[in-house]
């Protein structure tokens, strides 16, 4: 048998193996680096939908039931309880492949919900720089359908909805059911600290600033909300779009029954219209104020099929009439990621109301009701 002598190349070969195995494995102890997201189709359809409220529509529906989006966070661990950490996330259109309206100025931001770095500690909380949801959008833990397209942003037109730029945000830490988080939106205008570069409606761009306190134990949740949007030229004219806000809220969780209850106020102080170079705003027509209201439940009948059911109410000043707002809907999950979804709803206005049954439909019209729905499939991953 033919004796087979030790190899020096092969001994350092193995040592170097060893050597970056022991590099790799510390690296995978500080650092962790996930790719998520979620993927909704399904179909939509809309009666008294097109011109002046004439006809039925039918269409492929994406971000009706939840957003499609992908997305990568990371963090990693820097010793004494701290923590760097990362977020980039990008919402999309499923039926059509593109992105989401992108919420910025440039309209082609490739994560147009969230971009953002920052440090965490267990003590003393959490520092976000970058992109990310306005503040406001925390109204989500009071909305019974997840805000849905037929949900608590309906009938105030997505003011509850906008994402926001250049934030510095700061996050607490748990105090006996207590949080805080406090975020401003910086608006990059010379001259001006309560201006904005704003150009478009929705946009993440201009000077916004906000702070949220919540408490939640024993199955109560209690939340609220003040924030403040200002146009370009920091002034608020436009209830809709540029505006001062107030949420409360609460939920509270028996067994399987899951109760919602929410308030939310819109102040502007004129109805005019905004600086020039600002297109697509939504038409406030004289309004100057918006009182919302709403009540929701989600029932969980078994593991697998959940009921969700709401009512939102919201009244206009200066002759802006009233509406109701209807939702009722069945989740039923085939396993842990991916679920079947059935929503049904309807729109009643009242005097000069012109709201749609869905958010950014923009079919609604002046008294008249509004009947549709949508179902599909949603998946995470």
């Amino acid at each position: 048998m033919k004796q087979v002598k030790p190899s020096f190349i092969g001994a350092k070969t193995l040592c170097a193996l060893a050597l970056l195995g022991a590099f790799s494995a510390q690296a995978q102890a500080q650092t962790s680096v996930t790719i998520y997201g979620r993927v909704v189709a399904g179909v939509d359809f809309q009666t008294n939908a097109g011109p002046n409220g004439k006809g039925t529509k039918w269409s492929a529906a994406n971000n009706q039931w939840g957003t499609s989006m992908i997305g990568f966070k990371g963090t990693e661990d820097l010793g004494g309880g701290t923590n760097a950490f990362f977020l980039l996330e990008s919402g999309f259109n499923s039926t059509k492949g593109g992105f989401n309206g992108s919420d910025t100025s440039n309209g082609s931001a490739l994560f147009n919900r969230r971009s953002y770095v920052g440090l965490s500690s267990a003590s003393t909380g959490s520092l976000k720089l970058g992109k990310n949801l306005f503040i406001n959008n925390d109204i989500w833990f009071l909305d019974p359908t997840g805000q849905q397209a037929i949900g608590t942003s309906v009938l105030v037109n997505q003011r509850n909805w906008p994402g926001a730029s250049n934030i510095i945000e700061y996050n607490s830490p748990d105090m006996a059911g207590f949080t805080v988080n406090v975020q401003t939106s910086l608006g990059e205008k010379a001259g001006s600290i309560s201006g904005g570069n704003i150009t478009t409606t929705g946009t993440s761009d201009g000077r916004k600033d906000g702070i949220s306190l919540a408490y939640q134990k024993n199955g109560l949740e209690l939340r609220a909300i003040y924030d403040v949007v200002r146009d370009a030229n920091g002034n608020y004219t436009n209830v809709f779009a540029h505006s001062k806000e107030l949420i409360l809220g609460g939920t509270y969780t028996i067994d399987k029954l899951k109760i919602f209850l929410g308030y939310e106020n819109l102040k502007a102080d004129s109805s005019g219209s905004d600086p020039a170079g600002t297109t697509n705003i939504p038409a406030s027509n004289g309004i100057t104020k918006v009182n919302h209201e709403w009540i929701g439940v989600n029932y969980d009948l078994n593991p697998k099929l959940q009921l969700v059911g709401g009512y939102f109410h919201a009244s206009y000043n200066n002759g802006g009439g009233s509406a109701n707002l209807y939702l009722a809907g069945v989740n039923y999950f085939l396993s842990k990621r991916t679920l079947l979804y059935f929503d049904v709803g309807t729109v009643r206005n009242n005097g000069n109301s012109s709201e749609a049954l869905e958010w950014g439909s923009q079919t609604g019209v002046a008294g008249l009701s509004q009947t549709g729905g949508y179902f599909g499939i949603a998946h995470s991953f």
